[in-house]
């Protein structure tokens, strides 16, 4: 559960404190962790392990077990100069065992975060659990999910536990691609806080060197039972966003718009729309000059003034071209309706090539 590394580091800055030196050793005398070599005190472990005493001196070391719920999990081995050695070590057990202690209930709650965004857990074990784990059942939370062209490493992931820092925040992975953060908020604002929450982890994550980042975020949930919702919202808005916003590097579930539905049809039914609309062809068959044209259109709200001042050319020019592509589909992007359906038409296409594309 807690890592012989963790362990290391620990012992390491106790020794640096104290300056006496430490081993810690599981139960068959094996070092797991240890300051100074030890060996020679491997023996004496185990059968100190098998005695009933919790502290013993033998040959000059003083010897402590560490327990993990009434079971024995390791032996601690003290050894140095000066009669407070004893103390020191005790002292040390006893930092050992609340760290054992923490990290076990670390474990847990991210067991059942990891169960809860899932959706694992019926609803009175919801409950009974969050009140075990200490975990608060009725604020304010959204999901975050990253993705980075790191893929679930490690380092992202305790990199997003240093930057939040909150132990009312759970940071955790749950597939092999993504970071998943459980935000706790404030009831004034929460939406703007969670805004707020992704650009600040975002930007945090880039200046550490993580490539190719992406977040994604769910609605704001009021109780816990929900956190499994806003989990499948930031999942479909991570994948949306790569489909119709893939310049941005940070999307909300809110701002997915039309895509939102788009994402949800099944490819034969887009495939029947396509050709009804335009018979054999693709709307994204057409050259570079004329599909310009229509999404300056488009990011001009059908304005033909300064669709054609922004693309420096004469009005006449944007009125010819408009009616050269309404020859071709029969529609004419200057009448709302017509220009409803051609841009859905460009938006389902698009989808459909980003879902040929991720079955390889």
């Amino acid at each position: 559960m807690i890592s012989n590394q963790i362990l290391q580091n620990t012992i390491e800055g106790l020794k640096g404190i104290a300056r006496v030196e430490f081993c810690v050793m599981d139960t068959d005398g094996k070092s797991v962790a240890s300051t100074a070599d030890m060996k020679n005190c491997s023996k004496a472990a185990v059968e100190f392990a098998a005695s009933p005493a919790d502290s013993q001196e033998i040959q000059g070391y003083q010897y402590f077990k560490i327990f993990d719920e009434q079971q024995l999990e390791y032996i601690l081995v003290a050894g140095g100069i000066g009669e407070d050695v004893y103390m020191i070590g005790k002292m040390a057990a006893f930092q050992l065992q609340n760290l054992l202690v923490a990290y076990k209930e670390r474990f847990d709650k991210d067991n059942f975060v990891k169960n809860l965004l899932l959706d694992n857990l019926l609803l009175v074990d919801i409950y009974s659990r969050s009140k075990k784990l200490h975990i608060q059942t009725d604020v304010p939370r959204a999901v975050l999910v990253i993705e980075s062209g790191n893929g679930k490493d490690n380092n992202v992931l305790e990199l997003a536990r240093a930057h939040l820092g909150s132990s009312k925040d759970f940071v955790t992975a749950v597939d092999e691609d993504d970071v998943i953060v459980v935000k706790e908020l404030l009831d004034n604002d929460a939406a703007r806080e969670i805004d707020k929450a992704a650009k600040s982890l975002g930007q945090f994550l880039e200046k550490e060197g993580i490539r190719d980042l992406r977040i994604a975020y769910g609605t704001v949930i009021q109780e816990i039972k929900e956190v499994s919702r806003s989990y499948k919202e930031a999942k479909m808005a991570l994948d949306v966003g790569k489909i119709f916003f893939d310049e941005r590097k940070i999307i909300a579930y809110s701002e997915l718009g039309i895509g939102r539905l788009i994402y949800q049809l099944p490819i034969p039914l887009c495939k029947m729309f396509i050709r009804e609309i335009f018979g054999g062809k693709s709307p994204d068959e057409f050259d570079e000059e004329t599909l310009t044209t229509i999404h300056k259109f488009f990011e001009n709200s059908l304005n033909v003034s300064e669709t054609s001042r922004q693309l420096f050319i004469h009005r006449n020019t944007l009125v010819y071209r408009l009616d050269k592509l309404q020859k071709s589909t029969g529609l004419d992007l200057r009448v709302f309706e017509d220009a409803i359906t051609f841009k859905i038409a460009l938006m389902v296409v698009k989808y459909m090539k980003y879902m040929e594309n991720a079955d390889f």
